[in-house]
Formats: structure tokens, C-alpha cells, sequence
């Protein structure tokens, strides 16, 4: 068995069956991929309590280490609900043990047998007890219990415990083979693990020095792996021929907008131009194939730019394809796009899954120029990559949210063109100018920092829970003045927001739809998240952007996403939970219309918290540039790179282990690992450019590019 090998060689995993379903949903077919499914968090349960000191704690979960005294009996509760109790002590003392809905735990808990318990222990009016706790059998002559217990992004039907017990299956097989692709020399240079030790101790470290220890090299690795996949992706893209164009009079163009484009605006305009036009330091090669990010806050006008570009490309006689990564968003920008582009004469048409069969033939025939008038601008989604689609002269690729579609998919669309397209992506996500050149170093950056006048500014509050009913009241007086409500939650279920150490409970998206849907009978309330259907996301965020929805619960699935003028106020629910840039960017879904907007961020996080400090700033800048600044001193890099526990799209740089917001190093550290990294990686490509030298990183570096197509 190696990393190659299928799930389905397992125990417990068979093919076609439950448990490979609920693994490919995780995004894992492989031993390989389960390996690198590492924890998303530890219990740590080497802390143990007695009885007699636990119960008066007020500190969260612990480990009580209890010997049986009773049997369990189990008895049924009104609404059909079971609660099974016994009672359990050490020499300190005694509790109640309780668990409700767990009949078959009666056949676990024999009297005389010892157990490590892992809750919070409270007083009750008939002493102290522990609800619903985690429990592990201590075994006389099998060796100590984990101190850490991992805990991994799971999904539904997949309790920790078999995740937990895959994971061991796979580390087991795969560990011993494992080789080493960093060179020895940077190892020991940079005071890494092994790689074998790494990979063990991620899933079971016995010291928080292991923890830190296996961390820091796979952490290490995973930026080394991105920089090396990006400096083949630059030489590959140096190759490459794409078509030169010529300078064109864009005053037409500038003339004809309502407005006149920021200082920020015209320079993006100008890289581009530049890029089209071969007009760089390697003029003599201009035809090489632009590709150019541009980052700006919400609101800054990026689609102007990319309105620009594609002005500039019909005039030179080539097409431009604009993909946007949801139907809403690219019949959003077909709405934009026909408004500034078709007065100028340019013919702009849109290609999407739901378009009726006259529609859609009709939209083929203007791709091509077959019996249509030739588009000079399609907008679409991943329907353009589609073998029907064919296009006359594709001459310039633009998507919007790059983080949502990979390279492959930029690559697939550009090739339709005959050959290398000109590529520009934009991000509304703005993260300062030093991660930049690190998160898009296979991209030419530019920066809109400048806002248009008049954008307005959400007012934003920071309350605790004692604000509730003002803040439903708040919520009523918006849909009464003809308004809409985003209310964004951390979790999508109950299963997600189950609060591992014993902190502020999450409010999970679906219960939270439920409870407003009570508090608000005669409004129209809905919920969307990540785990539900592309088309059932679609319908119902074009059910909001209609009217028809007036409260949204969501996850930060909205975080960039469809453009509501009418929604006026965002609540986010335990906004200690997310990071300075995401809490912008959800601010950012609000005040886009002419009426006063509100954020509301409900935490009950302490005064002089990180978590409380994060608040204060959103309170106090508006900035986009400047909050991710801020963002980056207090969290590191983590909140611009991707979330751990969700399947890994293309465009999350692989990374898994990479978001550095647990304590254990500053920002100013984590920024100074990515550099060494990359420092690294162009050291060795300098002196070894084919990786022919190196087969076993080559190898790692085709499965990554293989697996997440963010960079090939």
C-alpha cells in the first residue's frame, strides 16, 4: 500500500459503499490524501482533573479519570428523549455521568471498569455532573492514553472516531515508505523535522514540542511546494506566445463612463495596456502572455478596468471571455457590461447553464460568428469551458474571483482561443502589498487602493448577547422600511458547532434560520451554505436578490458574492470567530445601494482579547488595505490563506496547515517562514530548473498540481 493507493483498500471502506462517499465529500480517494487530512485542532487531555477540584472550575473541558460505581440506567424524557446516568468517582469525590440519546452506552460503562471522561464538570442541585462527555477505556497494560487527541474537518455520517481510525490505518501503511523531497542541506539549514516524523506526529503528538515540531515542517513544505509550482508556472508562461496587440485611442472609452476613473483605476488601466501591448522590460518579446491580478476592495471599480481591457482587446479585432463563478454574479456583470460597452458599439453577449435552448444557440452562434453578429465580449460561467463552446479570435481570458476557479480551467478557456490568451483575474479581497507578491507570485500585481467619491460607509457595532432583543427590533425596523438582512453564522450545522473546548457555544447557520424564522413569522427567512447543491445555492441567493427573501442566514459562502443594493444590515454571529479581512469582506455585502447601511458584529468576546481588539479595528477603519494590514499583525498570514475542514477547491494553493492564528508564532514569523521558503525554492530551480535533480520533489510536485489546480 502507498499514497496512490485507494481508500477502498482500508478496513471499514469498501467500494461504491458509505464510507468512500463520505470520504470523497472530504475530498480524499487516496491513502496519500488521508494522510495529509490532518487535524484541525487538539483536545488537549493529558490535563487532568479530580472530582473535587473540577466542579467549582469555571475554565471550560477537562479530563477526569473515573472508575464506574453504578450502573447505567436509562429512562425517557418528554418528546421521546433518553437520558442514560450512572454514577462515577475517583478518591477525590463522586459525580452523575449523563448522556442523552445514547441508550447503547448502558453496554460501555460496566462498575468497576476506569475510563478518562473529557467534559466540563458543573454543580447541580443533586451535585456535580458531566453531560454528554468524550471517554476513552484506561487499559492496565496497554501504555498511557493520548495526551492530544486530533480532531479532523469530518462530515456527515463520519464521526471523529472513524476518521480518527482511518487516519491511523493510513499513517500506519504510508509513514515507513515515506521520502524525503527537501534537500538535506536546507534541513538542516532551517532546523526542519524529518519528514516521517512530521507525518506521524501531526496525527499523534505526545508533547506540545512534537506538535510544534511536525507544524513547522509541513507548514515549511507547503510554501516551499506553492513557490516552486509557481517559479514553473512563471518559466512556463515565459514560453508561451500570445497575440500583440497595438495602441488604441481609449478616450471614447473614458468619455463615455459617468464617471471619471480614480488615479488607482487608471493605472490598473495602464498595466494592462502595457501587458497587451508588450510595452514591459521585455519589449522584444511582447508577446508574451499577460497575466496580471487585480486586487481592490469591494466598491474600488474593478469592473470598469476589466471593461477597459476588454475595450482595448475588441479594437485590436480579438474577443474577450469573462467567467464569473456563479450565474448571478456574470448576469450581474452582463447587466454592467451592455450598459458601458454596447453604446460604444461593441456587441456583448452571456452564455449560462440555465438559458433556454433558442438562447443558448443563439449565444454559440455569436462566440464564433457563425450566422450572428461576432461577440465582442462573452460573459459566462464554467458553461464557457464547456468542448461546444468555440470562439473567432479569443484574444483576452478575465475571471472574477480568481480564488474560485484554477489554473486548469483559466488554461482550458484559454486555449480555446487557438493558442495563449491574455489573462487578467480580479479579487476583491484586498491583503497587503508584501503577501502579494508571495500569494500571486506566478502573477504581475496590481492594486486599485483608491475609492470612487461618494461610496458610503457602514456604520459598524460591536454588542454582546444582552443586545438581542434590541438587535431583533433593529432587524424588524429594516424590513418594515422596505429593507433586507444578511445574517452570516461560523457553522453550517450543529455538527460543525460543537465547541471542542468547552468556549463560547457557535450559533450554526441552519438552527439560527430556524430561530429567526419563529421570531419573524411573516417574513420571508432563508439559509444558504457550502454543503448544499451549486443550483439550490443559486436559486436561493437570486430569491434574495430579488425581494423575495428578506432575511439571509448564511456561512461566509456570501463573504464575495452577489450585489444587493437593498440589503442594509449585516449581523455576523460570533464574530470573534473570523478574521479581520473576513469580517470586511462581509461588511462589504451591504451599503452597495443609496440608503444608510449597518454591520453589526455580535461577540461576547473579553476587553483586551485579540479576538476583542479585531472589533474595535472594524469599528473604527474601513480601509481595506489598512484592516488587512492589521489583520496580518494579529493573526499572521493564516486569514489570507485558505480555511482548513472544507474539500479543497482549485485555487487553495494546497494549503492545509497553513493558517498561522494559533498562538504559537506572530505574524512578522510567519511572513519570515514564507520568505525562507521561497528564498529556497529559487535557489534550487536556479541550479536545478527542471527538478531533473530532484525526482522525488518533481513527483510531489506533479500530484499537488494534479490535486489542486490553483497553480500549474
Amino acid at each position: 500500500m502507498d499514497e496512490s493507493t485507494s481508500v477502498t483498500a482500508l478496513r471499514g471502506v469498501s467500494a461504491g459503499g458509505r464510507r468512500e462517499e463520505q470520504l470523497y465529500r472530504l475530498g480524499i480517494t487516496t491513502v496519500g490524501e488521508l494522510v495529509r487530512h490532518y487535524p484541525r485542532a487538539y483536545q488537549d487531555r493529558g490535563d487532568v482533573r479530580c472530582v473535587s477540584d473540577g466542579a467549582d472550575a469555571d475554565d471550560g473541558a477537562h479530563s477526569y479519570i473515573l472508575t464506574v460505581v453504578t450502573s447505567p440506567v436509562t429512562v425517557t424524557l418528554r418528546g421521546r428523549m433518553t437520558m442514560t446516568k450512572f454514577r462515577a468517582a475517583d478518591e477525590t469525590g463522586a459525580c452523575e455521568v449523563v448522556f442523552f440519546n445514547q441508550p447503547y452506552v448502558r453496554n460501555t460503562f460496566t462498575v468497576g471498569a476506569r475510563f478518562r471522561f473529557f467534559g466540563r464538570l458543573t454543580h447541580e442541585k443533586n451535585g456535580a455532573r458531566l453531560s454528554s462527555p468524550s471517554y476513552e477505556a484506561v487499559t492496565c497494560g496497554e501504555g498511557e492514553l493520548p495526551r492530544y487527541l486530533p480532531l479532523y474537518p469530518t462530515t456527515e455520517g463520519l464521526s471523529q472516531k472513524m476518521i480518527s481510525g482511518l487516519v491511523a490505518q493510513a499513517v500506519a501503511a504510508v509513514a515507513p515508505g515515506i521520502k524525503e523531497y527537501i534537500p538535506e542541506e536546507i534541513l538542516r539549514r532551517r532546523m526542519l523535522s524529518t519528514l516521517r516524523f512530521a507525518t506521524e506526529k501531526i496525527h499523534a503528538p505526545g508533547t506540545p514540542e512534537e506538535l510544534e515540531k511536525s507544524r513547522r515542517r509541513l507548514i515549511y513544505d507547503e510554501f516551499f511546494i506553492f513557490a516552486v509550482r509557481m517559479r514553473l508556472s512563471r518559466k512556463r508562461r515565459a514560453d508561451e506566445k500570445a497575440v500583440k496587440m497595438q495602441h488604441v485611442d481609449m478616450e471614447p472609452f473614458t468619455k463615455s463612463l459617468p464617471y471619471a476613473l480614480t488615479g488607482a483605476q487608471s493605472r490598473a488601466v495602464g498595466d494592462i495596456i502595457g501587458d497587451l501591448c508588450g510595452d514591459g522590460i521585455e519589449k522584444e518579446r511582447g508577446n508574451i502572455p499577460m497575466a496580471r491580478i487585480v486586487i481592490g476592495d469591494v466598491g474600488c471599480g474593478k469592473t470598469a478596468v476589466a471593461a477597459a481591457a476588454a475595450y482595448m482587446t475588441a479594437k485590436n479585432g480579438y474577443q474577450t471571455v469573462l467567467m464569473a463563478p456563479t450565474e448571478i454574479l456574470a448576469r450581474q456583470h452582463y447587466d454592467e457590461m451592455t450598459r458601458t460597452l454596447c453604446p460604444l458599439g461593441l456587441n456583448v453577449t452571456l452564455l449560462c447553464g440555465s438559458q433556454t435552448t433558442r438562447e443558448r444557440r443563439l449565444a454559440l452562434a455569436e462566440c464564433i460568428g457563425d450566422g450572428a453578429p461576432r461577440a465582442d465580449l462573452i460573459i459566462g460561467t464554467h458553461a464557457l469551458i464547456e468542448d461546444a463552446v468555440k470562439f473567432d479570435a479569443l484574444g483576452l481570458v478575465i475571471t472574477d474571483e480568481q480564488h474560485r476557479f484554477g489554473a486548469l480551467q483559466r488554461a482550458a478557456l484559454s486555449e480555446k482561443g487557438g493558442g495563449a490568451s491574455h489573462t487578467l483575474v480580479m479579487s476583491a479581497t484586498p491583503i497587503p502589498r508584501t503577501l502579494s507578491l508571495v500569494m500571486y507570485g506566478d502573477l504581475d500585481v496590481s492594486v486599485i487602493d483608491e475609492m470612487p467619491p461618494g461610496r458610503q460607509t457602514v456604520d459598524t457595532f460591536a454588542v454582546n448577547e444582552g443586545y438581542r432583543q434590541r438587535l431583533n427590533n433593529f432587524i424588524r425596523a429594516q424590513i418594515t422600511d422596505g429593507h433586507q438582512v444578511y445574517v452570516v453564522c461560523p457553522a453550517v450545522d450543529e455538527v460543525e458547532a460543537e465547541d471542542v473546548y468547552g468556549g463560547e457555544p457557535m450559533k450554526s447557520a441552519v438552527a439560527h434560520r430556524d430561530e429567526l424564522a419563529k421570531t419573524f413569522p411573516d417574513v420571508g427567512v432563508d439559509v444558504v451554505h457550502g454543503k448544499m447543491k451549486g443550483a439550490d445555492k443559486e436559486r436561493i441567493m437570486a430569491d434574495f436578490a430579488s425581494g423575495k427573501t428578506k432575511i439571509l442566514v448564511s456561512t461566509t459562502v456570501i463573504e464575495v458574492g452577489v450585489n444587493v443594493p437593498n440589503a442594509t444590515l449585516m449581523i455576523v454571529e460570533n464574530a470573534e470567530r473570523f478574521g479581520l479581512s473576513q469580517l470586511h469582506q462581509l461588511r462589504g455585502r451591504v451599503g452597495r445601494g443609496s440608503a444608510k447601511s449597518y454591520c453589526v458584529l455580535v461577540s461576547n468576546a473579553k476587553p483586551g482579547s485579540t479576538a476583542y481588539e479585531r472589533l474595535l479595528t472594524m469599528k473604527r477603519e474601513h480601509d481595506g488595505f489598512k484592516i488587512a494590514e492589521r489583520d496580518l499583525a494579529l493573526r499572521g498570514p493564516g486569514d489570507f490563506l485558505p480555511q482548513n475542514g472544507t474539500i479543497r477547491q482549485s485555487g487553495s494553493f494546497g494549503f492545509r496547515l497553513a493558517k498561522i492564528d494559533d498562538g504559537t508564532e506572530s505574524g512578522e514569523e510567519g511572513m519570515e517562514r514564507m520568505r525562507e521558503a521561497f528564498a529556497d525554492a529559487g535557489e534550487l530551480l536556479d541550479s536545478d530548473p527542471t527538478l531533473v535533480e530532484h525526482p522525488e520533489l518533481l513527483r510531489v510536485i506533479k500530484r499537488e498540481s494534479a490535486s489542486d489546480a490553483s497553480i500549474s
